[in-house]
């Protein structure tokens, strides 16, 4: 008698987990319009910005606030982050290796060139700013820590976006660039030729391009897999900027870039046992 041999197969998926995995991606999309929107969001725009029904939205909400991580303020028709998101916010920047590997650096750089020094961190097909060291000088530049930016406009998303893999840079390209100022890139094809130079420097620059009368110079932050992750850059009001100023700083940009690298290589998550 000769047996059969079984085939493995997976397990076809219940309707009860394909209603939770539904669930749990709807309160991941409420929570995120939290990181990169107004600091209080109500049940009507929520509803409105994620296609949901009202009833939803606000059972989401309710759950939300009973554990904390959104809170109501009885003056505001809102809701807004809670104490617990804001603690899972500082374990999670404190964890963060792109940061631990970057604050020593940026810091001296801040140092050096006496204008902000700044962190940014690829979020989905935006980045965020995850840390800054001000400009000691009285008219400087600062930027918003939490807020998110699209990767077009600005040299800290365009560092990051020139070294995302291929395709994935052109889902950002391929959607409609809104512009921020009157110098943001907006076409596709001059941003696509911007980005190749930038691949092949190593460094970006803006000259109000997300914030008027600022400029910028950034470099990626590419790490132990060979991908962007993140950026770094130098801002400030934009006439200070002068061309002899800019060609200095991209080097001293690039060298605290490639610095951090290293240092990133060397960082590894302890093995969860």
């Amino acid at each position: 008698m000769t047996e059969k041999s079984a085939i493995s197969r997976p397990e076809p998926r219940s309707r009860t987990e394909d209603v939770g995995t539904e669930t749990a991606a709807r309160v991941a999309d409420v929570l995120l319009l939290f990181a990169g929107g107004p600091q209080y969001l109500g049940v009507s725009a929520i509803s409105r910005k994620l296609g949901l029904s009202k009833a939803v939205v606000h059972r989401i909400l309710r759950s939300l606030v009973s554990r904390e991580i959104l809170q109501t303020d009885p003056d505001i028709a809102g809701y807004r982050l809670g104490p617990a998101a804001v603690a899972l916010g500082a374990i999670a920047l404190s964890r963060f290796e792109i940061r631990t590997a970057a604050m020593p650096v940026l810091r001296r750089l801040r140092d050096e060139t006496t204008e902000t020094t700044t962190l940014s961190g690829l979020v989905g097909e935006e980045r965020v700013y995850l840390a800054q060291f001000e400009c000691p000088r009285e008219v400087k530049m600062t930027v918003e820590v939490g807020r998110r930016f699209p990767l077009h406009a600005g040299s800290s998303g365009k560092a990051i976006l020139a070294f995302l893999p291929g395709d994935r840079r052109e889902t950002v390209l391929a959607r409609p660039l809104e512009p921020l100022t009157e110098r943001t890139i907006t076409d596709s094809a001059a941003l696509r030729a911007e980005l190749a130079e930038i691949a092949r420097e190593g460094v970006a620059v803006s000259m109000g391009e997300r914030q008027s009368d600022a400029a910028s110079i950034a470099a990626p932050l590419i790490g132990p897999d060979g991908e962007a992750h993140g950026s770094i850059s130098v801002c400030g009001p934009s006439h200070r900027f002068t061309p002899e100023l800019v060609a200095h700083t991209r080097e001293l940009v690039l060298t605290a870039a490639e610095e951090i690298n290293r240092s990133w290589a060397w960082l590894r998550t302890p093995e969860i046992r």
